[in-house]
Formats: structure tokens, C-alpha cells, sequence
């Protein structure tokens, strides 16, 4: 009975993730092919911008809700990943030895020998991922073999941001400083301020969104996610248990650094603007701040929490621009006071609740379908006896 019931689980379970994908490619499919038709312009490069931000909001979920790592230097990883592609954008147009503008400015006579590669957009495309994949796992393994945790791996991840956020913005010959890189004019030979570039643009952001998407749920699931939660709630008694945690942690942070400057990137093709603010402490809480509010530990909810904040934001600085910010600090303290667990948690306990009362009926927090299967009870009955 009890392996009758055992396959019964994982045929369910089967069966959810084969509901879980059908659900995902249905909501890519209405935001590439109805979204488009009843928003435009603006809005519709927003939502794009937005979606991308919803890649790092995945990132730090990856790390803070499922491995109880808080990083607060996220937005180097976001910065590196806008940065090479701005770079390429920057060379795209011009003739072999011709500068960017912004160097003919400040007198520099000779492309510096690290830009040039990034005049292929195939080494671009790689190093979006690759360079803050190998920062970050270079910074993970440095961090974790010294068993640093908690709020001190916080402050470091903090203080990585400092020395970014300052070398970039004082690099003018090298970066343009403060003003970052933009006026992006072509990439592939199509003109990047096109309608019709944008949109492509939109709509590999709403695909590298639902890639992420499976790749966290994959990661989060099984063995691996099992053990990701359990360095979580207690790595000592995993290192206990005979697991390195230090190998594990360090793979979760690349890859979430990886996704991070996968965000930056679309990100940057859709603003048309890549500046050391992006490393800015605040916008690597910000990141944060999303995933508190959607739900950790919660895929959906990172997503949510992302779309939520940013569009809150932008339509409350449009409709009150005087006191749009105590709007947004309201919020915030609603999430820690009354929603802790974020809009998701709220809606697994007392939405639920909420919506039992309204239509009636009994919830089940978990497998309601195995709850109500009449061989499930006759098995269990049977055991009882």
C-alpha cells in the first residue's frame, strides 16, 4: 500500500509540473501575442523593462529564499551583465579603430585592449552571462570557505558594491564615469530604437524570463533544492551529515549572479542607459524588496513582487510625484507588519481562508486532490485499523 501510494505521489507530481509548464508557455504565449495589441509604446517597453527585472527578483530568490543567503550586492552582478552588452552597442556602428564618442572626449587615442572583443556580439551575448557568473563564484568560494554567513556576508556582498559602484564611476576615460554608456544606435545591423527591434527585444526578455523560471524550478526541486533548504535552516547540521555546504552555495551564487547580469542586460537594451547607478546599495535592496513582498522561497512570488513594486512605483511617481515615496515606504511597512510571508504567503493562508468563507467548502493546505481520493482513504482506514 505504501508504494502504491508512494508512485501515486510522483505520478501526481508529474502531472503537476506537466500543469505548472502548460501554465507558463500559456502566460509567455498572452504576453507575446495579446499583450502587444492592447498596450503600446511606453507602456509596452516598461513591462518589458519590468519583466527583466523580474529575472533578478528570480536570482535573489534563488539565494536568499531557498539557500538563506542575503545578498546585498547584486545590482555588480545586474551593472556587468547591462555593461557588456552597452559595450557592444557602443562599437556595433563604428568602423574598425574608430572610439566611442565619449573617448574621443576625453583624449583617448586607442580602443583599450579589453574592449575590443566585446566588437563580437557572440563573445558579448557570453560574457552577459559568464563574467558575473565567474565574479560571483570567485566571491562565493572566497566568502564561503571562510564559513562566513548571516549579516556578515551581507555587509561584505554590501561592500563589494562600494569598491564597484566607485571604480566604475570614477573611470571616464574607460566607462564614461557617472553618465554610464547610451545612445545605442544598432546591433545586427537593426536599429535598436526600431518598434520592431524593441519588440524583439520584449519578447526575448519574456523568454529568458520563462527559462529562468524553469531553470530556479528545476534547481529548487529534488535533491539539490532539498539540500539548498536545508543550508538554509541549518548548515550545520548538513555539514554534519557529510555535505559540504561551500560547494553548493558557491554554485547557487554564480549561477544567481549569472542571472542577475542576464537581467542587467535586457534591462539595458530596453532603457538604452547603463550607469554605475545600477551598483547602487539602494538598488540592490530594492532587489530585495521585491522578493519580500512578492513571498520567499516562492518563484511566483519573486516574479509578482517584482511587477507589483516597479509598476506601483512608476504609476504612484505619475499620479502624486510630491509624495509618491511615502506611498511606496507604506508599503513596505505593510509587507513586514501584516505580510510577512509576502502576497503569495497571504494568499496560500488567509486569502484562501478568505475565499473558503465567500464560496464555502473546506481548504486543504496540501494535495487536496490526494485528500479527497477514495483509495487514499480506504488505505488510510485500512492502516488505522
Amino acid at each position: 500500500m505504501v508504494i502504491n501510494l508512494g508512485n501515486r505521489l510522483k505520478g501526481k507530481s508529474k502531472n503537476n509540473l506537466l500543469i505548472e509548464a502548460g501554465i507558463v508557455v500559456g502566460i509567455a504565449l498572452v504576453l507575446i501575442l495579446i499583450v502587444p495589441l492592447l498596450v503600446q509604446g511606453f507602456r509596452l517597453n516598461m513591462l518589458g523593462r519590468f519583466l527583466a527585472l523580474a529575472i533578478a527578483a528570480l536570482a535573489i530568490d534563488l539565494i536568499w529564499g531557498y539557500t538563506g543567503l542575503l545578498s546585498l550586492g547584486h545590482g555588480v552582478f545586474f551593472a556587468l551583465g547591462g555593461y557588456a552588452i552597452a559595450m557592444h552597442l557602443q562599437l556595433a556602428p563604428l568602423a574598425p579603430g574608430t572610439l566611442p564618442e565619449f573617448m574621443n572626449l576625453y583624449g583617448v587615442t586607442e580602443l583599450p585592449f579589453f574592449w575590443q572583443p566585446f566588437a563580437s556580439f557572440g563573445f558579448s551575448a557570453i560574457a552577459v552571462l559568464v563574467i558575473p557568473l565567474l565574479l560571483g563564484a570567485a566571491l562565493g568560494y572566497l566568502v564561503f570557505r571562510n564559513r562566513i554567513r548571516g549579516v556578515y556576508f551581507s555587509i561584505l556582498t554590501q561592500a563589494a558594491t562600494i569598491v564597484f559602484f566607485n571604480f566604475f564611476n570614477g573611470q571616464q576615460k574607460l566607462f564614461n564615469g557617472t553618465n554610464g554608456l547610451t545612445n545605442y544606435k544598432t546591433i545586427l545591423g537593426a536599429s535598436v530604437s526600431e518598434p520592431q527591434t524593441q519588440f524583439v527585444f520584449y519578447t526575448l526578455t519574456i523568454v529568458f524570463l520563462a527559462a529562468t523560471y524553469a531553470l530556479c524550478r528545476w534547481l529548487t526541486s529534488g535533491r539539490f533544492g532539498k539540500l539548498l533548504v536545508a543550508i538554509r535552516d541549518d548548515e550545520s547540521r548538513v555539514r554534519f551529515s557529510g555535505y559540504n555546504p561551500t560547494g553548493f552555495k558557491v554554485v547557487v551564487f554564480g549561477i544567481s549572479a549569472a542571472l542577475a547580469g542576464l537581467s542587467g542586460a535586457m534591462f539595458t537594451i530596453q532603457t538604452g542607459l547603463i550607469s554605475p547607478r545600477a551598483m547602487d546599495i539602494a538598488f540592490s535592496i530594492e532587489m530585495v524588496i521585491w522578493v519580500a513582498v512578492g513571498g520567499r522561497a516562492s518563484l511566483v512570488g519573486a516574479i509578482l513582487g517584482a511587477l507589483v513594486v516597479n509598476f506601483g512605483k512608476s504609476l504612484l511617481s505619475e499620479q502624486f510625484p510630491d509624495i509618491w515615496l511615502f506611498f511606496q515606504g507604506a508599503l513596505f511597512l505593510i509587507v513586514v507588519t501584516v505580510l510577512p510571508d509576502g502576497l503569495i504567503g497571504w494568499l496560500r493562508t488567509e486569502g484562501m481562508n478568505l475565499l473558503d468563507k465567500i464560496f464555502g467548502g473546506k481548504h486543504i493546505a496540501t494535495y487536496p486532490s490526494l485528500e479527497e481520493d477514495p483509495e487514499v482513504q480506504r488505505e488510510r482506514e485500512t492502516l488505522n485499523k
